[in-house]
């Protein structure tokens, strides 16, 4: 601690300088945070879905529709327990700007093969007997304010009523929540009555399904029992791809490209930026501090001290950018709208990947001054002369380039 007024004077020596590299790394962070908590929300999708599921889509795409007459053959495949189907809604609410997944369902096959979602008796009677029931997760209820027996409008950009129109209404008799933390957390979606539903959109459409939510009694079966359900459809005119519910979603995911892949690129270029202004700057600090050093060593400071208070003082620059830029990106995934889009939260692997970025980055940035620091001889310094480490040379030549780069664009525009 008898170093910390040394190290605060360092970075408040040039409060501007200090000020604008700690925004660059607060701005690194705040997206390293989410962009890294969505990685490890669809790293993670596989781990909490049920493993005791199966979903049946159409072998082309899971936006092409299946016939609702293959339900019953499915349910008497040996290991099948229950056999449910789903429909995406895709319904504004409100003003326009309102969106959250919905899904037109059997009421009572819903709850057959998805026992992790939990509500009243009376709820489950009143979704089942009520052709223009909705039940609503605890979450949106509570952003909302719905309550059982509101009308919820639902504008949607797929489903064309019999007369035209796009506009549904359904009465909400339900609210549903999960049975675990894990699980309630997820709660921000609506289940429709498939009665309405294929009664009230155009003929053409009726009697199909999304897909068939297959819920099967061993999951060690699981292959076989896929196996079996495309083997029954193959070479027919709704051939089938049956796979894991965690499969599907993921494949889901994929559709967007290989989100990991392209989170860490977008990361680690953020990061190579960073990297580079944060080492100017340091590097800069300390050629302009050269002097003050040297009269340290005269003090009595060793060679080591010096470069330890050096490499402090990234250190704590990039501890303070990094706490800041978390902060505020577990601020924004808080929000409500953002909660209700995708449930994404900064876990601890999260904030791992944060403090492993904080000590890479302190040693790329705070190495090669501190090195410099270390080897500066007392006479040289004290008289203006001192040697430049190779990175050092490396940067001040980077530098150089792009200022010459730049006076020449603007002479031309000239």
């Amino acid at each position: 601690m008898k170093f910390l007024g040394l190290i605060l004077s360092g970075l408040l020596r040039k409060k501007l300088r200090t000020g604008l590299t700690l925004l660059s790394l607060i701005a690194a962070f705040t997206l390293l945070g989410l962009l890294q908590a969505l990685n490890s929300l669809f790293g993670g999708a596989a781990d909490f879905l049920g493993a005791n599921r199966l979903i049946v889509q159409a072998s082309t795409s899971f936006t092409e529709p299946l016939p609702m007459r293959m339900l019953p053959q499915l349910e008497p495949i040996p290991g099948v327990t229950a056999v449910s189907h789903s429909q995406f809604f895709g319904g504004i609410y409100g003003d326009g700007r309102s969106f959250f997944p919905q899904f037109a369902v059997n009421p009572q096959r819903l709850r057959d093969t998805y026992p992790e979602w939990v509500m009243p008796e009376d709820g489950w009677r009143q979704f089942i007997s009520t052709r223009d029931g909705a039940i609503v997760g605890k979450q949106l209820a509570d952003q909302y304010g719905w309550k059982v027996g509101d009308i919820l409008p639902l504008n949607s950009f797929i489903w064309t009523k019999a007369d035209g129109g796009r506009t549904w209404e359904w009465r909400i008799v339900g609210i549903f929540d999960g049975r675990d933390q894990e699980w309630s957390e997820r709660a921000g979606l609506v289940y429709l009555n498939y009665g309405q539903f294929d009664e009230g959109r155009a003929a053409g459409a009726r009697g199909l399904a999304g897909v068939f939510v297959v819920r099967i009694e061993d999951p060690n079966e699981a292959g076989r029992i896929a196996a079996t359900i495309d083997a029954k459809f193959d070479n027919s005119a709704d051939e089938t791809k049956t796979q894991s519910e965690q499969e599907f979603q993921l494949g889901f995911l994929r559709q967007l490209g290989d989100i990991g892949l392209i989170v860490n690129l977008i990361t680690a270029a953020v990061f190579f930026s960073i990297l580079f202004l944060t080492g100017v700057s340091m590097s800069q600090a300390v050629r302009e501090r050269i002097p003050e050093l040297a009269v340290l060593k005269c003090l009595g400071f060793t060679d080591r001290q010096v470069m330890w208070l050096v490499l402090a003082e990234a250190f704590a620059l990039c501890v303070i950018g990094a706490g800041l830029g978390m902060a505020l990106a577990s601020a924004v995934m808080s929000l409500p709208f953002i909660q209700t889009i995708i449930p994404v939260t900064a876990d601890g692997f999260v904030w791992a990947i944060a403090a492993a970025s904080v000590v890479v980055l302190t040693l790329l940035v705070g190495l090669p001054p501190a090195w410099t620091a270390q080897r500066l001889k007392i006479v040289d310094a004290l008289s203006g002369r001192s040697e430049e480490s190779p990175l050092e040379r490396w940067l001040r030549r980077v530098v150089d380039t792009l200022t010459r780069a730049s006076r020449a664009d603007t002479q031309e525009a000239a």
